[in-house]
Parts: C-alpha cells; sequence; structure tokens
C-alpha cells in the first residue's frame, strides 16, 4: 500500500506512540510513589493527615463550647438562636462523617484512579501505533529482500 504522505503518517505514528508511551510511564511512576508512600515512606502524608483534621468555623474562629454557650445568649435573637442550633447540629454531622473517612486513603484513591486513567489510555494507545510502525518496518524489510539487486 503506497500511502500519499509517508512522512506525516510517520512522523503520526512515532507521535502517538511516544504520547502512549508517556501516559504509561506517568501512570507507572505515579503508582510505585503510591504505593512507596503507602508501604515504605509511612510517614510522607503524616503533614497531609495533620493538616485535615481541622475543622469549619462558622464567620468567627471561636471555641465550640463558646458558640454553644451563644446559643443560650439573650443577645441572640430567636432566628439567629434557630440558625445557630441548625449550625451545630451540622456541624456534629459533618464532625461524625468526618471521623468515619482516612482523608489519605481517601486522596490515595484518587490518585489511583487517575494513574488507572492514564495506563487504560495509554497502553493500547502506545500498543496500537507501535504495532503499525512494526508491522510496517518488517514489511519494508521483506520488500527489500524480495527486489533484486541490481
Amino acid at each position: 500500500m503506497i500511502t500519499p504522505f509517508p512522512l506525516i503518517r510517520t512522523i503520526y505514528l512515532y507521535l502517538f506512540a511516544l504520547v502512549g508511551l508517556t501516559l504509561m510511564t506517568i501512570g507507572s511512576v505515579r503508582f510505585v510513589d503510591m504505593g512507596l508512600k503507602a508501604f515504605v515512606f509511612i510517614r510522607a502524608e503524616e503533614e497531609q493527615r495533620l493538616f485535615n483534621r481541622e475543622p469549619p468555623y462558622p464567620g468567627v474562629r471561636a471555641p465550640i463550647e463558646r458558640i454553644e454557650k451563644l446559643q443560650n445568649s439573650e443577645e441572640l435573637s430567636d432566628g439567629e438562636k434557630v440558625a445557630l442550633q441548625q449550625w451545630l447540629a451540622d456541624y456534629k454531622n459533618w464532625q461524625e462523617h468526618r471521623s468515619k473517612i482516612d482523608l489519605v486513603v481517601a486522596k490515595r484513591h484518587r490518585d489511583a484512579s487517575l494513574n488507572s486513567a492514564f495506563l487504560l489510555i495509554g497502553i493500547p494507545l502506545y500498543l496500537f501505533h507501535w504495532g503499525i510502525i512494526r508491522r510496517e518496518m518488517r514489511q519494508k524489510q521483506t520488500d527489500l529482500r524480495r527486489s533484486p539487486s541490481a
């Protein structure tokens, strides 16, 4: 089969084989990084665990005890007291849900999802284009062997 633009086709095939190889490399390196952080360098994510424990506060940074005392205060209107009680209920509910989630493990799962996507796209992309390149190289070699020598 003779193609009208063999140089462009060759550049395209090598470029997309390289893109596939790059995606596979990135995904593989990130998986190795995750594994090393999870099993070898287990303290690598301690700082992240520490920052993730900080609870949210309403507009003003005040201890929860002080906020709980405010709900019985005469300074607040009935609407403000209801809103404060609702916020405290939401806050306690949030704390319960948050205590059940390990944020570092959740991040690892997000990273694993991204790395899997790199590999799921990169491997077929690379294999397909590199397979075409190899097939064409073999075809050229057999054509050269079959052609009569001068």
